[in-house]
């Protein structure tokens, strides 16, 4: 126990951090980050002892048998914002609230935010499958972009090498790379219609329809097929226009046209 323990311990304070001498900016963010890490830590190492719910217990018992919480999903996002400096103040600012675990910047910079076993708040009110609580599941990367304009090579070289990273790191899988507006259709747009996702599917992050169709079945559910990749649907305008965002970008209307069907029919046997 001692030795999970301190190991859970170094953890917290292995976690990266950006050096805070004087000229740096983000100095007072970085003491604030190590603070609360530290606070983190002391709740960490607290010994479970008896809880008071049975009052039959005589002493404390500890389980051996756990480990940390682990990412499931990667969602991304774009900032829209027209620099990545603005970002790396709005997630620096505690008035913002708002944050999340990786920024790529339109050059390749990558700067790691937030330790990968930490909850970032990058997902709002969002849904998946029965996922409400996206933010506990998830790691949040944001991309130094607007939401107008296409994604630098430099910034998607970056995305693809910390994807493989996080994708080999957290056994996370392939169809469980998805967008900011597949979690929260009709409210978020990120990462835009200038996304790649062909591109990211064929380096092994997330699904993509076959470049062969089958054709559709008799009373093949639209909807139904929506909601059996994840989508939320009680909108289900809104759901077939974050689908479209994704798969069919030069079509965003919210209607389930034939080609739209076909796309769903392969991409549920895969997610």
């Amino acid at each position: 126990m001692k030795s999970i323990l301190k190991t859970l311990s170094g953890l917290a304070l292995a976690i990266f951090i950006i050096s805070s001498c004087s000229t740096n900016p983000y100095a007072p963010a970085n003491r604030s980050y190590k603070k609360q890490v530290k606070e983190f830590s002391r709740s960490i190492r607290e010994f479970p002892g008896v809880s008071g719910v049975s009052t039959h217990a005589q002493y404390p018992v500890a389980t051996v048998n756990f480990n940390l919480r682990k990412p499931n999903y990667v969602i991304i996002h774009h900032t829209a914002q027209n620099a990545c400096e603005e970002t790396l103040q709005a997630f620096t600012s505690s008035k913002s609230q708002v944050s999340a675990h990786y920024v790529v910047c339109k050059d390749g910079r990558v700067h790691h935010m937030l330790n990968d076993y930490l909850r970032a708040w990058h997902g709002g009110v969002a849904k998946w499958g029965t996922l409400t609580d996206i933010n506990s599941a998830s790691i949040g990367i944001e991309l130094d972009n607007n939401g107008s304009e296409p994604f630098s090579e430099s910034q998607m070289n970056s995305l693809i090498l910390l994807l493989t990273k996080l994708k080999k790191d957290y056994n996370i899988p392939v169809s469980n790379f998805i967008g900011h507006s597949d979690i929260a259709p009709g409210r978020k747009v990120d990462p835009s219609v200038f996304f790649p996702w062909k591109k990211l599917s064929e380096a092994g992050f997330g699904s993509w329809p076959d470049a062969v169709l089958d054709t559709v079945p008799a009373g093949f559910n639209g909807v139904q097929a929506l909601k059996m990749i994840g989508y939320d649907t009680r909108d289900s305008l809104s759901a077939i226009r974050a689908f479209k965002l994704h798969f069919l970008p030069h079509d965003l209307t919210p209607l389930l046209t034939d080609s739209t069907k076909r796309i769903l029919n392969n991409l549920i046997r895969k997610y």
